[in-house]
């Protein structure tokens, strides 16, 4: 009688466990960090200033309302379509450098709007000392271009480091950049129906 030789058990594989490193999350992009502490600084500001808004139009009897420059909503239509084209410009990478010029174009368009609605408003007699709602919306329309303009700088530095740096270091500017000028986008949504409603 013949017996089969049987092979021996394989012996159980052993998982190592894991290093102390891979229990930790993964680490924020300083860029990334710096841009959310900017952004919640912006937020706080602008907030403060709609508080102060709302209380002074409450207690004041020589706030005059006026119709809004037509152009301001034809310049809502540019600050949006450049969040769409950085978007894109992210999302085809052959293609980024162009997108992102054509963003550049809508921001500093929509910036250049801005400047005509002040002078449409200077036309019909309306100034920064005219009436305290005058006021108000010569002071949240510059403050937002001004940040605007820092958001322009963001994608000009984002743009650099595309040219001459690795691509994890320049998708990461490219992602701070973004990040702020999203932000820019959906802030001036907020300041346009806020000077809707209550200019």
């Amino acid at each position: 009688m013949t017996t089969l030789a049987t092979a021996p058990p394989t012996p159980p594989s052993v998982v190592a466990p894991p290093t102390a490193t891979e229990w930790l999350p993964p680490r924020p992009q300083p860029a990334r960090t710096g841009v959310l502490v900017g952004i919640a600084a912006i937020a706080m500001s602008f907030a403060a200033f709609t508080s102060a808004l709302v209380v002074r139009q409450g207690a004041s009897p020589d706030w005059q309302h006026f119709r809004l420059p037509t152009i301001l909503y034809f310049n809502t239509v540019l600050l949006i379509g450049s969040s769409f084209t950085l978007e894109t410009s992210r999302r085809q990478q052959s293609w980024t450098r162009y997108w992102l010029y054509a963003t550049l174009a809508l921001g500093l368009s929509f910036v250049l709007g801005q400047l005509l609605a002040w002078r449409n408003l200077a036309a019909q007699g309306l100034f920064l000392a005219t009436s305290p709602s005058s006021a108000f919306f010569y002071i949240f329309t510059a403050l937002h271009a001004l940040h605007l303009l820092g958001g322009v700088v963001g994608l000009l530095y984002a743009l650099y480091r595309l040219q001459h740096a690795t691509a994890p270091a320049a998708e990461a500017a490219l992602g701070a950049a973004a990040l702020y000028w999203h932000f820019m986008a959906v802030l001036w949504l907020y300041l346009l129906s806020i000077l809707a409603l209550r200019i």
